[in-house]
């Protein structure tokens, strides 16, 4: 099952039986907005804080890919979800709701294809037959709780990422119709030393390009065998100097089509996001909104999703520690019945 240093090779590959994406108005006004499940006009979603708000994100993205498989909630084994917020409470209050054991992890950014890795390794393992993988983000909440409050209103520099508002969900089974998680590559740690929360893009790039050679090392494939290879929120500063960095390590990235989820989430000469897209739910809700309803078309045969994170915490950027990053990458193909 283990290829190489980083990568699991499901021999029986788990499918994604169902997913869901909910996005907040902002979100909803961008290019994919047709492409999600549900799209909120309001930032509080009808609660009384932003962090009860993304807790209903989540709750709403979760519940409905369960539906969306005619299974109930206390039919799925095992949830594994996180978020930003500290002591990632939007999960964990989320699964309060939900009633059935429960993973809770921690990638920032990353975490939605870390949470999609573990529940394929649950589900081909044999300890689960159906795994529901979700996180979420609110960007209120991560702007109240990383940088300055919304109603502050500080002025940003063009580096600076719009954190999407939103929660995205897939269910993971043993047998069924769906898209197939083929492989899973477990990011590491890379810091090189950037300090800027205003500059995440140019922290994660590293990570990302480390973890995209790891998984074509250690698979020994090209680029080429995949239709797709997204990163999760690298936006426009990230993912330029991905780019560069791949020419620099001699990595044929340009034998596909290479993009990133926090470009594709929104307009970003329309819409007034600085570098593009970030947080739990760019990746999540891109991937779970969009490009799995392009494997569905025939459009995409076989993606590389690789969500990045900046492993940061306000009380680390408060003793100006630099900011460490990782980037999980999953391998997804279509597929019919299992």
């Amino acid at each position: 099952m283990k290829r190489g240093k980083q990568t699991w090779r499901f021999e029986e590959p788990p499918v994604i039986l169902s997913r869901a994406a909910v996005v907040g108005p902002v979100e909803g006004e961008g290019p994919l907005g047709a492409d999600f499940d549900i799209v909120h006009d309001d930032l509080f979603i009808g609660e009384k804080s932003w962090e009860k708000a993304e807790r209903k994100l989540l709750e709403e993205a979760s519940l409905l890919a369960v539906q969306k498989a005619g299974v109930r909630i206390d039919e799925v084994d095992l949830f594994i979800g996180g978020d930003l917020l500290n002591q990632i409470v939007s999960a964990t209050f989320a699964s309060r709701t939900f009633g059935i054991p429960y993973l809770g992890v921690f990638g920032a950014c990353s975490t939605s294809m870390e949470s999609l890795a573990l529940a394929a390794l649950a589900v081909s393992s044999g300890n689960a037959d159906r795994v529901l993988a979700g996180t979420s983000s609110h960007n209120c909440t991560a702007e109240k709780q990383f940088r300055y409050p919304t109603e502050y209103g500080s002025q940003k520099p063009p580096t600076a990422q719009n954190t999407v508002t939103g929660a995205g969900a897939a269910l993971v089974g043993r047998h069924g119709e769906g898209p197939r998680i083929t492989s899973a590559t477990i990011g590491r740690v890379i810091d090189l030393g950037i300090t800027d929360p205003f500059n995440m893009g140019a922290a994660m790039a590293p990570a990302a390009v480390d973890t995209i050679t790891a998984h074509l090392n250690d698979l020994e494939v090209s680029p080429g065998h995949y239709d797709l290879i997204v990163t999760g929120d690298l936006a426009a500063v990230g993912l330029a100097m991905a780019r560069e960095l791949f020419k620099k390590n001699g990595v044929p990235i340009e034998e596909t089509v290479y993009d990133d989820c926090g470009l594709l989430m929104f307009d970003r000469q329309k819409q007034q996001v600085f570098a593009g897209g970030s947080g739990c739910a760019c990746s999540a809700a891109v991937t779970y909104g969009h490009l799995l309803k392009r494997l569905e078309r025939g459009e995409l045969n076989r993606i590389l999703v690789v969500a990045t994170g900046s492993l940061l915490s306000p009380l680390t950027v408060q003793q100006k520690e630099s900011i460490p990053c990782i980037a999980h990458a999953v391998a997804i193909e279509s597929g019919g019945a299992r």
